[in-house]
């Protein structure tokens, strides 16, 4: 509990400015954000060469860069952390996109440079990128529903104390995005 309550402390600390506090924070996190990595790569193709250590410490710099969040709770912090690293993972397969239609006029074996994507998993995970896109534009606490649980890995319960509302309300929005996405997904 004194590991919850100094991940805590050091959050408030981030958010008031101190800038030693989200150096302090990463060994506090750190297996918690393997294991929101871990869940998110395990939908992946299994010899991509981004890891988990390399998804987590590439999130990790992106959330230490930003000196403008005011951190709310753990959850809090969590939810962003699964947003960073969704923003990773579809930047990994648009470039892969890029590349695949020529966009590099370098020549480069795909498989041999990349690794993370199959062309068939690329092209999936930007249509539901775009898919969620449109469900944010519609109802972004669904858009950030999905991104906690399904990219996040959060439980209903998790994701609720990161968007502080019920966990009714998480399972009700939980239901609905799912099916508004695998509606807009076949269509």
């Amino acid at each position: 509990m004194a590991d919850l309550h100094a991940v805590t402390q050091l959050l408030k600390a981030a958010s008031d400015g101190q800038p030693n506090a989200l150096g302090d924070l990463l060994p506090l996190v750190y297996d918690e954000l393997r294991r929101i990595a871990h869940g998110q790569l395990r939908r992946e193709r299994q010899n991509h060469t981004l890891n988990t250590t390399a998804l987590v410490h590439e999130a990790y710099l992106k959330l230490i860069d930003q000196s403008e969040v005011s951190w709310q709770n753990r959850a809090h912090f969590y939810g962003v952390a699964a947003q960073a690293m969704r923003r990773i993972l579809i930047d990994y397969a648009r470039m892969r996109t890029r590349l695949k239609r020529g966009g590099n006029q370098q020549r480069i074996s795909l498989k041999e440079s990349l690794g993370l994507f199959s062309d068939e998993q690329s092209e999936e995970l930007l249509a539901l990128d775009e898919s969620l896109q449109r469900l944010e534009s519609i109802n972004p606490r669904h858009g950030r529903i999905v991104e906690c649980r399904f990219f996040g890995g959060l439980t209903i319960e998790e994701t609720a104390a990161a968007l502080d509302v019920s966990t009714a309300t998480v399972s009700r929005d939980w239901q609905l995005a799912r099916a508004w996405l695998k509606r807009d997904l076949a269509a």
